[in-house]
């Protein structure tokens, strides 16, 4: 047989059969636009997430460098400056080792000298104005101004208190610049000219860590050229320069020579956020992939047997297996050529649009796209990908029937032998509908899957966020309903003592609301040193943030521990795992209720328990030695139960005995519970309060974390219910583009049924009955499915999340089904009024 060597009649052939198929171009196009945007708007929002938290995170970390050395001399900076590693390095020196304007009792205010390569990777240049370079000049953020209530104006006055080396100064400065405040941030800056430095030389100098305070340290981040195993490159960059360092991982004692650094944690957790971030982009890819392959196969596949005839003429007449295989393939990138573009630019819109109400929501930050060609790269090759999988089959069908099959091929499935029935009730038609979805069980399935397929993932966003337990998220930061103390313990800087102790005119203030009803104080002192004898300890033992037990030492076996004194009301409030909490028997003095650490699911870690009920211990308070038995273990809830930072040893005792042991009576907070929905209204009466009465005062209630708990549930909904809409539009067109087709390829069939009496009313019970076996079906499987994602699936990936209670559910699955059934009774019958516009005649005079 001779070959067609004629690519222009290849291209031809393809052409005029694409144009004959518009019906069927209209549906691909579409199909191949949603899995396009799918696509791209999927990698815009990863994209996009991940930029924004590692920009939010370098923010946070307070620089934008790969790595800092901490706390360094100048001499150690010399030393190290101009290591080949380095790319750059920033120089900034430490001024005061605090600010003590009362005004930053609430956003703590640090003083520096940054050259330019500090200025620029601290976020510190000036935005209006100039860098400072006078003396007397400085620049600082906008917030620091409005807390000092001084004008945004350069050239204005700025009186600054601070400390260093131990003592304080009050000097007037001149503001030369300003920029906008970071909110991620919370901690503002003011940034004096290198003549300010040069003058209080004297006043800087720096020793290392020898020495009490921090003033005159250099602090400076580095540059490297990518961040490729930065940690090796910090290694090398200080044992090259002459010094050693001791990773957090390393067990070994401190040296003179010993460099204090780390790799910035924003660029440090790369490799977890990749491979998450990868993980979870590659789940929604293949979910992506699967869905778009089965309406654009489906949709070829039955282009192809309704043109299978076709092929078979071209193959008599010399057309090769190949050549039909790239007519498909130039139909397909004719319809990739149309609907891509249409899915690169929606889905870009579409994931630019929902990525700062996925970031703000869930991560609480502002999000920015960086303009990245991979994105459109990444969308288009995953959707090309889709459509050439999918027409893989539908092509080798096509080329593989020979010209004597194509010419009696039926698309039926089922090669077994049909039994004939004898029936005297007539034809059913319910019987035929069900004996035509038989005749392509393929096509039947995959129709049934894809919409199924939409169903289950509503059903698994549904249960998945109807499982975040409010309760638990609340209690790992509240066992309370509010909790009221002074500024500096918000700031996790609480000192102890006078200074930082809840005044009792707050606690009136509190108790004397119409809407409380009980609290109580806890009690703490960090001028207090307590030790504890422990001789359970071993050679190797790590502490729970992974430090050697034997740094932990005072002495030989005896560590430090905190102790808190905790009212009725407190202590009715600890999550006891041993014992029981007795008051009575705490009233004697005799007693203590020991602390265990707890991990981020709020649950005790067991290997850093060091006491049980009935142990007893010794405690020694400044050589003040009492002995108590532990009479119950509770796991530790920093949020409300501690100076909100995890120590090895935690004691807690009833306020009394906690009072004549330690001789302190300074209260750390106040804690509380209200009326049931009075939350509200005692949030805002804080508010006020801390705001105009006692501005050193603060607070928070559960309603501070209820908002954020919504605002995830969300998000969930909102993204997973926009994919599940995605997932169930491409569904449905599968399903029309099923019955259409179908309806299409059986015009001579369904008008010889009419030549024989078949009317047009029982036609379209015919097809309804069809579309109401694809809604059972699809039902019976999203159900089945469902059940089993909720189960096997659900329950499991919930479990990871520390405030996550699972449910079944599947009420969601429940209330779809009925609109399928819906679904499939009116597509039928719109399907139908086009091709009975055609007289019986017309119909049967079609070309086979």
């Amino acid at each position: 047989m001779r070959k067609v060597q004629n690519k222009k009649t290849i291209r031809r052939l393809a052409m005029r059969s694409y144009h004959a198929a518009s019906a069927r171009n209209r549906i691909a196009v579409t199909a191949i636009a949603l899995t396009t945007i799918l696509f791209t708007s999927l990698f815009t929002i990863g994209s996009g997430a991940a930029y924004s938290i590692q920009r939010n995170t370098v923010r946070q970390s307070g620089g934008d460098g790969h790595a800092v050395l901490k706390y360094i001399t100048d001499q150690e900076y010399q030393d190290i400056r101009n290591h080949p590693l380095i790319r750059e390095i920033s120089y900034n020196r430490i001024i005061a080792d605090s600010v003590d304007n009362p005004e930053f009792l609430k956003r703590r205010v640090e003083m520096y000298y940054m050259d330019d390569t500090g200025r620029k990777l601290g976020f510190c240049e000036p935005s209006v104005g100039r860098t400072p370079e006078k003396e007397n000049e400085i620049i600082t953020d906008t917030r620091t101004l409005e807390l000092l209530n001084v004008p945004k104006e350069i050239g204005t006055a700025v009186p600054l208190t601070y400390t260093a080396k131990g003592k304080q100064h009050t000097e007037e400065f001149t503001l030369s610049g300003y920029w906008e405040s970071d909110p991620v941030f919370n901690v503002g800056f003011v940034i004096v000219s290198k003549a300010f430095l040069d003058s209080h030389a004297q006043m800087l100098v720096y020793e290392g860590k020898t020495e009490q305070g921090m003033a005159g340290a250099v602090n400076s981040y580095l540059m490297f050229g990518n961040t490729f195993r930065m940690e090796e490159k910090l290694r090398r960059v200080i044992t090259e320069s002459g010094y050693t360092t001791r990773f957090e991982e390393e067990q070994r004692e401190s040296l003179p020579t010993d460099i204090e650094c780390n790799v910035n944690w924003a660029y440090g957790m790369g490799e977890f956020t990749s491979f998450g971030s990868v993980t979870a982009i590659l789940l929604g890819c293949l979910l992506i992939l699967l869905t778009g392959y089965l309406i654009i196969y489906n949709i070829f596949q039955i282009s192809v047997l309704r043109d299978v005839r076709f092929y078979g003429l071209l193959k008599t007449i010399g057309t090769t297996r190949r050549q039909i295989k790239k007519i498909i393939t130039i139909q397909a990138l004719r319809l990739c050529l149309i609907g891509i573009p249409v899915g690169l630019v929606v889905g870009y819109g579409a994931g630019a649009a929902a990525l700062p109400l996925i970031t703000s929501s869930m991560l609480s930050m502002d999000a920015s796209i960086k303009p990245n060609p991979a994105i459109f790269a990444g969308a288009v090759l995953f959707s090309l990908l889709t459509v050439w999988v999918s027409t893989r089959k539908p092509g080798k069908i096509a080329a593989g029937a020979s010209p004597v099959e194509a010419a009696g091929y039926t698309g039926i499935e089922n090669k077994r032998k049909i039994k004939e029935k004898e029936r005297t009730d007539g034809g059913k038609l319910w019987r035929m509908a069900l004996s035509n979805l038989g005749r392509s069980r393929s096509r039947t399935i995959l129709t049934v899957i894809s919409l199924a397929l939409s169903l289950v993932l509503l059903n698994s966003v549904v249960t998945l966020s109807r499982g975040f337990d409010m309760d638990k998220y609340l209690s790992h930061f509240m066992k309370t309903d509010g909790l009221i103390a002074h500024a500096q313990y918000f700031n996790f800087e609480y000192r102890g003592g006078d200074q930082d102790t809840v005044s009792d005119q707050a606690i009136r203030a509190v108790e004397s609301r119409e809407e409380f009803l009980d609290g109580g104080r806890i009690y703490y002192d960090r001028g207090i040193l307590v030790t504890v004898k422990d001789p359970g300890v071993k050679a190797g033992d790590l502490s729970y943030i992974g430090m050697p037990m034997e740094d932990l030492q005072v002495e030989d076996g005896e560590y430090y521990a905190s102790i808190y004194g905790m009212d009725s009301f407190n202590i009715g409030k600890l999550d006891v795992i041993e014992g029981e909490p007795d008051e009575e028997k705490l009233a004697t003095g005799r007693y203590v209720i020991a602390g265990v650490t707890t991990d981020d699911r709020g649950k005790p870690v067991p290997e850093n328990q060091h006491f049980h009920t009935g142990d007893r211990i010794t405690l020694n308070n400044r050589g003040k030695i009492r002995e108590f038995e532990v009479l119950a273990v509770n796991a530790i809830h920093t949020y409300g139960e501690t100076t909100r930072n995890f120590d090895e040893y935690t004691f807690i005792l009833p306020s009394g005995v906690y009072q004549e042991f330690t001789g302190s009576d300074e209260v750390m907070s106040y804690t509380f519970d209200v009326k049931p929905d009075k939350i509200q209204s005692m949030t805002e009466f804080l508010a006020a309060y801390t705001r105009n009465t006692e501005q050193e005062m603060s607070y928070e209630t559960k309603q501070s974390y209820v908002g954020e708990f919504q605002e995830m549930q969300y998000m969930l909904l909102m993204v997973g219910g926009a994919l599940s809409f995605l997932i169930g539009l491409i569904g449905i067109l599968n399903f029309m583009n099923s019955i259409l087709t179908s309806i299409l390829s059986r015009k001579r069939e369904f008008a010889i049924l009419t030549s024989i009496g078949m009317t047009g009313k029982q036609m379209k019970k015919l097809l309804a009955f069809e579309g109401l076996y694809y809604a059972a079906g699809t039902g019976m499987t999203a159900l089945l499915l469902g059940i089993l994602t909720s189960v096997l699936v659900i329950g499991r990936v919930g479990g990871s999340i520390w405030f996550f209670s699972y449910h079944f559910i599947i009420w969601p699955l429940l209330i779809s089904i009925p609109l399928l059934f819906l679904l499939g009774v009116l597509v039928p019958a719109a399907a139908m009024r086009g091709m009975v516009k055609e007289s019986v005649v017309e119909r049967l005079r079609e070309i086979e």
